[in-house]
Order: C-alpha cells, then structure tokens, then sequence
C-alpha cells in the first residue's frame, strides 16, 4: 500500500505509555504522539482542514497566496499542504521563537517575516497584525486566522478525539494539553466529553498568559500579561477557538519547569518533544493529588524536539536564563577555584617597549588593553614579535597601534565546554565580570587547575 501524497499520512499517531517521567503520578499516563505526523506536529491536521474548508468555501482559489501569523508548526502544515496544492506562503513570526523553527519555514519555500514579540496584539509591529495587512495588499490571497478559525477545533473533533477514545477503547478519564490557539484541547475535549461528560480536560498555561485567570473570574486581567519563554503555549487575547465550557480547569507552569521538563522527557523515555510536551507534564505533575490509581491520562505531545536545539536542548542557553544549576563546571565555579590575583592590564597608550617589558618580568604572553578603564583590546608576543620583524622602529609607538581584538567575554553561568572552544591559538584566555564587578581573566590552565582540583 502506498499515499498518494504526504498529507495522507497525517493523523493516526501512536499512543505511547509513559514509565518514568511520571513516577509518582496515579493512574496510567499515556502520551499522544503527535511528531510522527509529517510536519513533526499536531498542526498537520488542522492545517489541512483549514485549507480544505478555504477551498469548499471558495476563500482560497488556485495559485493564491496564504498569509498567516504562526509560532512555526501551523506554518509547517501550512506550507506543506501549499507545496501539494500549488500555493505561496507568507508567514510572520515573533522573535520568540526557536530559529530551527523559522529556518524550517524557509525550508519549504515559505517567505517568514519576523516581529517583535513584546508588543500589543493591536500593534501595527505584532505579527498578528503585519499578517493581517498583508492579507489586504497582496493579491488573491487568504488568512486562515488560526486562532479565531472554527476549522481548527473542528479538525481534531474529527481526527484527535476519535483516534484517543479507540486507542483508550473508551477507557480515558483525563486530557493534558497545553492551550495555545485552543483548537487542539477545544476540539478533542468536546468530542471526548461527548462521549463520556465525566472526563476532565485539563488545560496547561503559562504565567503572563490570561487564560487562567479569565477560565476562574470571568476577568481578562491585563496586569496578568507579561513576556514569557514558552514557546507554543499561552495567549494574551482570548482566541475563539479556546473553548472555556470544554475546559475544566488550567494550571499555570513556569518557564524553568517546562524547559527542564522537556529535556527530562527526551532523558527518561527516549521521547524527543518540544517546550509544550514539558509544560503539559509539568502541569500533570503539580495536578497529581486530583488523580486516582485507576484514572487513564492521556497527554498530547504536540510537536519535535528538533524545533528547540539552541533553546531547551542546549545547556548554555538554560544557564543564561538560571534555569540549570548542574554539577558541571561554570566561569563561576572555575573562578571559585581560582587563586585571588589581579588582572594585569596596560593602557592603549603605553609603548610596545613597555608592553615588552611587562611580558618579560611578568613571565606572561598575553596582556588586556585598556583605554579609559575599558578592556578594548589585547596585546601578545607574537603580535609584538611580527610587528618589530615589519617595522623596527614601532617599539616607541603606543601598543593601540598593534593591538587585536580583545579576549571573549563570558557571564558567570558560562558553562567550561563554551569556555573551552573559545580559548584557542588567538586567545589564550576569556574574561568574565565577577559579581562585584570586577572584571577576571579564566585562561586554559585555570579550566585545568579546576578540573585536576
């Protein structure tokens, strides 16, 4: 048996239970799959259904261009389905979102178009409102309006709801899913409840995002708005597809505990998801106390970690948030275990004669250039060395006159493999500020003394 083409393998994604992650947590918890559609996310089906509905209705006609504002994944399904049916595709994006994801885009031929992030949705700058005017100028095109769109919640009333009520044989009693455009938990929780009332959906949020507060008082609280990380996840305007009568209940997760969420994931089952699987388990897990051994959870996992390599898949970006505090070696740690000495610097007036001098009674072969107290430079041997051999007469010129550029800076969370890969042949040390302000030198054998020690 054969597809005719690759949007007839969406849906029918795996159903897999969970073993270690959610030790502790009653009943059997069971992840929906959705990666092993071909855009490597949930927004498969409903890109396609959007498109389809489009087409029946006559909004999207033969070589039309679609426009819409996305976080990467309905983009993906999007362009997708653009490449089999013959359309363009123009999409903006926030400068929130992970680059593999907008690189992805690209892939696919699609024009992206990246806006600010923390900016009102009103705002002519936002990314829903660069799409909306570029739906009015450029010609025979369509919005799909994801958000407010009724063909996303109907796609997975008619794909998601169904596949987990046959996979679960009817057995489930719980629906985990982070809510972002609503569609996904809307729409499979209104199938699912129409089948059995007393299951609960459970939807995720994140802090700065209003759906919490606005499910619980009625309020769209404004103060409730903040920027945050998570990607896929949150809102600051109520989408039409979020359905609050479908909802039972939200649970807020922070930034750090969904980011390392995500990584343990990958770590402990062998699952490889993006940033909304780790908050959908995080939330699970702050929800533990709600569940009863016999209870059957079922937690989509909406798209592929491949989409968060320089995010939350890498160690680097987590310590510059805070978010990893791990046994591995940091500037910080490397300084802790360096002894107590002074920088030694020289003036980007100096001489090279004095910079000479200074490196031989020093017994050092590279020194800081500062000017007006900053570090702009540096001054080495070999740079003195080559300089002499070209033009003898320079030792009386200011070392400002062969100085390169100054050595790496690092911040304290620096882990020592970033640290590592930027000391090399042009620089034999980095520099980092301390947290008095003081600015320190790490250099290879201060890595070596920490690590030997």
């Amino acid at each position: 048996m054969w597809y005719n083409n690759i949007l007839e393998t969406i849906g029918n994604t795996p159903l897999v239970k969970l073993n270690t992650i959610t030790k502790g947590v009653p009943g059997t918890i069971l992840a929906k799959i959705e990666t092993t559609n071909p855009g490597n996310s949930i927004k498969d089906r409903m890109a396609i259904k959007m498109i389809d509905d489009a087409e029946k209705s006559g909004k999207l006609k033969p070589g039309g261009t679609i426009i819409e504002g996305t976080s990467g994944n309905t983009g993906m399904g999007l362009a997708m389905a653009a490449i089999i049916k013959g359309y363009k595709c123009i999409f903006t994006t926030t400068d929130k979102q992970s680059k593999e994801k907008v690189d992805a885009l690209r892939a696919f031929g699609a024009e992206v178009i990246v806006c600010p992030t923390n900016v009102e949705p009103e705002d002519p700058r936002s990314y829903y409102s660069v799409s909306s005017r570029l739906e009015r100028e450029v010609p025979n095109s369509w919005k799909p309006n994801q958000y407010d769109n009724l063909a996303n919640s109907q796609a997975h009333y008619e794909s998601t709801g169904p596949e987990i009520w046959e996979q679960t044989e009817g057995k489930i009693t719980h629906l985990v899913v982070g809510v972002g455009t609503g569609g996904t938990i809307s729409g499979t929780g209104k199938y699912l409840k129409e089948k059995n009332p007393n299951i609960q959906i459970w939807g995720i949020d994140t802090y700065g995002s209003v759906f919490k507060k606005y499910k619980e008082t009625g309020i769209f609280d404004k103060d409730e708005i903040y920027p945050y990380i998570t990607e896929g996840i949150g809102e600051d305007f109520l989408p039409a597809n979020v359905n609050f009568d479908v909802i039972d209940l939200f649970e807020k997760v922070t930034d750090k505990d969904a980011a390392l969420m995500t990584r343990d994931i990958a770590r402990k089952e062998g699952i490889f998801v993006g940033n909304s699987a780790g908050a959908a388990i995080g939330g699970l897990i702050q929800l533990k106390d709600k569940l009863k051994p016999e209870d059957v959870v079922v937690v989509i996992f909406h798209d592929h970690g491949s989409r968060y390599m320089g995010k939350m898949y890498n160690e680097d970006w987590l310590r510059e948030r805070g978010f990893l505090q791990d046994e591995k070696l940091t500037a910080k740690s490397i300084l802790a275990k360096k002894e107590a000495t002074e920088i030694v610097t020289l003036d980007a007036t100096k001489s090279v004669l004095e910079a000479i001098n200074t490196i031989k009674s020093m017994n050092i072969s590279q020194i800081p250039v500062t000017q007006q107290g900053m570090i702009v430079g540096k001054i080495a041997e070999s740079d003195i060395l080559t300089a002499l051999l070209e033009n003898p007469g320079l030792k009386s010129a200011p070392i400002s006159e062969i100085m390169t550029a100054t050595f790496p800076f690092v911040d304290l969370n620096t882990s020592i493999d970033k640290i590592s890969s930027l000391i090399n042949k042009e620089n034999s040390a980095v520099l980092v500020e301390d947290e008095s302000g003081k600015i320190e030198i790490i250099t290879q054998y201060d890595i070596i003394n920490a690590i030997s020690g």
